[in-house]
């Protein structure tokens, strides 16, 4: 059967970086969300390999995972009182609906701009 197609953990055909096909990364390489899962970030640190797939979902054809290396991540930092404060601040602004004023309850959909109940306002009246 042969190698993988995107089997290169030199990276001398994918862009300089190592690469691998998908469920086969090297132990010790984490992608964001799995590092998210352990507590951790990656700390500045570059993209150390990546995992490339066939796919039709995207333009190319193939889609990519970038890795981190597990040694190198950082703890995630704490929430402090500030963030917290300014976190819930941003979800207000998304569910407050710019022509009632109010609190909707959920995140506005960008697709209208409003609530759902001044969505239907607009649309009756047009």
């Amino acid at each position: 059967m042969g190698r993988p197609r995107f089997w290169d953990p030199d990276g001398s055909r994918f862009g300089g970086i190592p690469t691998f096909p998908w469920r086969m990364a090297p132990d010790g390489y984490l992608t964001r969300r799995q590092l998210r899962a352990h507590g951790l970030r990656p700390g500045g640190q570059q993209v150390a390999a990546q995992i490339l797939w066939a796919s039709r979902r995207s333009k190319g054809g193939v889609r990519a995972a970038y890795l981190y290396r597990a040694d190198l991540a950082k703890p995630v930092r704490p929430m402090t009182p500030g963030r917290a404060a300014a976190l819930a601040k941003a979800n207000l602004a998304r569910r407050t609906c710019p022509q009632c004023h109010r609190d909707a309850g959920y995140v506005l959909p960008t697709r209208y701009g409003t609530c759902l109940p001044c969505a239907d306002s607009i649309q009756i009246a047009a």
